[in-house]
């Protein structure tokens, strides 16, 4: 009786772990609003998940409930730590008006075996006034940066250069981080047509070690791109210079 006590507490305790060190998908917004999309254009937009867990996160499926709506993960497998994108593209072809769809996301979380993605829009017909010549348009010279190999514990920066090419101010409305060890600091939240500013990012090593992926989401008032993502890698090693 003792014995199978024993062994059925052992396996609580084994599926209890199993749980705690799994795999364990996690996403910084799972909804994304298009805005105004002028009908005969595709869209793009790139959800960022990340791999919070313990183990290898595998993506199995990802499917879209429209045939107007095509989704690709960047890659099948996230290590612990590690972010990918799932690319969603959009055709607003022979549509128009209010739209809403998902995208299903199957993965051996077992916590979250299916993620739930929702993109809407609104789509307007040949004619409609975009006042696309008046936008604010947000320029990033380049989205990623590699920190190469770095020392655990130690905080490592760089400053990704923007501007704005478009006819009307540019407003920085918010700036969210993946992960709390990153840190990111816009050096002006207003910038006139043609003006230049920094997004400084910095990445705290402090107990982690590995690849590591992290993405900043700056959301502006740039109606064709309101939420730009930016991506950070890093090697963490306990033993580099």
């Amino acid at each position: 009786m003792l014995n199978k006590l024993f062994m059925l507490a052992l396996f609580f305790y084994s599926m209890a772990f199993a749980q705690l060190v799994g795999p364990k998908i996690s996403i910084q917004q799972n909804e994304f609003d298009f805005g105004n999309i002028e009908q005969g254009k595709t869209v793009i937009h790139n959800f960022v998940i990340t791999n919070n867990g313990g183990d290898v996160l595998k993506i199995s499926d990802v499917r879209a409930s429209c045939g107007c709506t095509a989704a690709k993960p960047e890659k099948n497998e996230l290590a612990p730590g590690e972010s990918a994108n799932i690319k969603v593209e959009f055709n607003s072809t022979g549509r128009m008006g209010t739209q809403q769809k998902y995208v299903y996301v199957k993965t051996n979380d077992l916590s979250n075996p299916e993620l739930k993605l929702k993109i809407t829009g609104n789509i307007l017909t040949t004619g409609s006034n975009l006042d696309e010549k008046m936008q604010p348009k947000i320029y990033f010279t380049e989205t990623q940066h590699d920190f190469g190999v770095v020392k655990e514990g130690k905080v490592v920066d760089y400053e990704f250069k923007f501007s704005n090419k478009g006819k009307s101010t540019l407003e920085i409305k918010d700036i969210k981080t993946s992960c709390g060890c990153t840190a990111a600091l816009v050096s002006e939240k207003k910038l006139m047509p043609g003006q230049v500013g920094t997004l400084k990012v910095e990445l705290d090593t402090k107990n982690r070690t590995g690849k590591m992926s992290r993405s900043i989401t700056i959301t502006s008032n740039d109606p064709k791109e309101p939420d730009k993502i930016l991506t950070i890698y890093a090697e963490v090693n306990k033993g580099s210079n």
